[in-house]
């Protein structure tokens, strides 16, 4: 159980997800304050449940199954003019393409999608390989290969640590 620190930011989402790991059991999505997403992470290495990190100072995604490390990558996440949100967020969508439009841009068919709070998302990119240096606009991007090993391994609600 977490710590009464903790649980007390944490607010649990109007829907509930499916986990993969234990589907007899609606498992509650949870969203984290930035003040405890350090307790979230402590919290989340010692259960099994699959989970994602995505560290935004060294540009790194490493997808946990427990406190075990299964699969790291570098990523690009957002400029300094369109960060990328630190916090606790589960995987809400997933779409094997999508359409991603702004004010500067216009994106058919973005392979592997999954959608983590709103617009924000973690999706392959084919338009650049500067993986490791932020240039996104607020999303994940991965190289497509990558996006799409992620893909198959998460699912709905696997929670998504953004953090510095």
């Amino acid at each position: 159980m977490l710590p009464l620190r903790v649980r007390q930011y944490l607010v649990p989402l109007l829907a509930i997800a499916w986990s993969a790991q234990a589907i007899a059991a609606p498992t509650p999505i949870l969203i984290a304050r930035n003040d405890s997403v350090a307790a979230t992470v402590r919290h989340l290495q010692k259960t099994k449940r699959r989970w994602i990190e995505i560290n935004l100072s060294s540009q790194r995604l490493i997808a946990w199954e427990g406190n075990t490390p299964v699969y790291a990558i570098l990523i690009s996440t957002g400029k300094a003019e369109t960060p990328t949100r630190s916090g606790v967020f589960a995987i809400q969508t997933r779409d094997r393409y999508a359409r991603m439009k702004g004010a500067d841009y216009d994106l058919s068919d973005v392979p592997y999608t999954m959608y983590y709070s709103g617009n924000y998302a973690i999706h392959g990119a084919y338009w650049h390989r500067r993986f490791g240096t932020p240039v996104s606009h607020g999303c994940i991007n991965l190289a497509v290969n990558h996006a799409r090993w992620l893909y198959n391994w998460a699912s709905i609600g696997t929670s998504v640590v953004v953090r510095r």
